[in-house]
C-alpha cells in the first residue's frame, strides 16, 4: 500500500470503526510500535504442541467456522445488539446523515448486510483467534489464564508472531484482522451514535470519495461489528480475530478442505503463511512472522524445546535457539 492509501485507510477506519481504531492505537502504544512504521504488533496463539508443530511445518493456520467456536452464541451476539439498535426510527435517522454525503449508501449497505445474514452469512464466517501479546510481561512465561484454559493438556505452547501493520498479504487473502470488542449493549449503541457524529463532522471529506467506498466501509462496519463482538466478561483474553468469508470476499490464495476436529467433520480454510504460494504473501511468510515459541507448563519442557528449535530452523526462522522459551510458571499439569 502507498503512504496515501495507508493514510486514507486509517482515516476511514477512525470514522466508521472508531472503537476498533482506538483499540489498535492503544495496542500500538502499549507495545511501543509506530502504527505507520514497518514493525507490527505481537500476538500469541495459545494451542497444543501438536497443533503448533502443524502450523510451523505446513506454514498454514486453520480458520474454523464461527459456529464451531466454543461459545456458539458469539455468532449471533453482535447481530442481535445491532438489530435492536437499528429500529425503524434510528435506521431512518442514520440513513439521513449518510444520504447527505452519498445518497442511498446507508440503506444499500444495511440491506446488503441483512441479505447476506438472512442467507446464512454466519454459517460462512471462518475465524482464527489470536491474543494480544504483552512482551514486557509475557515474553518469558506467557499468560497464566491462557495456560489454564488448556486444563490438563501436558503440552501447551504459545506461538508468538509479529503481524505487519499494513500487510499486502492480508489484502490478497481478503482477511479482516480486528480486535474483539468486549462491549455491553449500551456501549455498542453508543458506538453507532459515535459513527453518526463522525460522519457529520467529516462530511466534506467524505463527499470527496466515490460512493462505493462509503458503501463498502458501512458494510465493513456492520460485518466487523457482528463478527468481532464478545461478552464483556471475556475481556482478559485480549482477543483479535482474523475473519474470512468466502462468499463475500473470496481469495484464490485461501485453501479450503474438510477436516475432522473433535469428531466433527467440517469445512475449514487454511491461511497460507508461505511466500512460495504467491509473492503477495512475502510479508506474511512464516520465516519472518515468528517472534518466539513459549513452551507452557509441561513435564517435558526440554524435549519440547529441542523439537521446536529444529522445526523453526526447518521453517527458515533465524536464530531459532534463542526464539524458544520455557515457561517457568509452576502450575499443575
Amino acid at each position: 500500500m502507498t503512504d496515501a492509501e495507508i493514510e486514507q485507510a486509517l482515516k476511514l477506519q477512525a470514522i466508521f470503526m472508531p472503537y476498533s481504531m482506538k483499540q489498535r492505537l492503544d495496542a500500538y502504544e502499549r507495545q511501543g510500535v509506530d502504527p505507520r512504521g514497518p514493525h507490527g504488533l505481537k500476538f500469541a496463539h495459545y494451542t497444543s504442541a501438536e497443533a503448533a508443530l502443524s502450523i510451523l511445518r505446513s506454514k498454514r493456520i486453520w480458520l474454523r467456522n464461527a459456529t464451531c467456536m466454543s461459545d456458539r452464541s458469539e455468532v449471533n451476539h453482535g447481530f442481535a445488539m445491532l438489530q435492536r439498535y437499528f429500529d425503524q426510527e434510528r435506521t431512518k435517522e442514520f440513513a439521513a446523515v449518510v444520504d447527505a454525503i452519498a445518497p442511498g449508501a446507508a440503506m444499500e449497505a444495511i440491506n446488503t448486510f441483512n441479505g447476506w445474514w438472512t442467507n446464512k452469512l454466519a454459517l460462512n464466517v471462518h475465524v482464527a483467534s489470536l491474543s494480544e501479546h504483552n512482551a514486557k510481561e509475557e515474553d518469558q512465561h506467557g499468560r497464566l489464564s491462557m495456560w489454564r484454559a488448556f486444563g490438563a493438556n501436558p503440552t501447551r505452547v504459545a506461538l508468538v508472531i509479529r503481524v505487519p501493520n499494513h500487510s499486502q498479504g492480508a489484502v490478497a487473502l481478503s482477511i479482516i484482522f480486528s480486535p474483539v470488542g468486549y462491549l455491553a449493549e449500551p456501549e455498542v449503541h453508543q458506538q453507532v451514535r459515535d459513527v453518526t457524529e463522525n460522519i457529520k463532522r467529516e462530511a466534506e471529506y467524505l463527499k470527496t470519495l466515490d460512493r462505493q467506498t462509503i458503501v463498502n466501509y458501512l458494510f465493513f462496519m456492520l460485518f466487523a461489528g457482528v463478527t468481532c463482538l464478545k461478552h464483556e466478561g471475556f475481556r482478559e483474553e485480549r482477543e483479535w480475530r482474523a475473519v474470512y468469508n468466502h462468499n463475500i470476499f473470496p481469495s484464490p490464495l485461501m485453501e479450503r478442505s474438510i477436516e475432522t476436529i473433535a469428531g466433527v467433520p467440517q469445512h475449514i480454510f487454511k491461511l497460507p503463511m508461505d511466500k512460495s504460494v504467491s509473492p503477495e504473501l512475502t510479508d506474511l511468510d512464516m520465516s519472518t512472522l515468528v517472534d518466539r515459541v513459549i513452551i507452557g507448563p509441561s513435564p517435558y519442557p526440554w524435549v519440547l524445546y529441542q523439537a521446536f528449535v529444529e522445526v523453526l530452523k526447518d521453517a527458515g526462522v533465524a536464530d531459532a535457539e534463542n526464539r524458544v522459551w520455557v515457561s517457568g510458571i509452576p502450575i499443575r499439569h
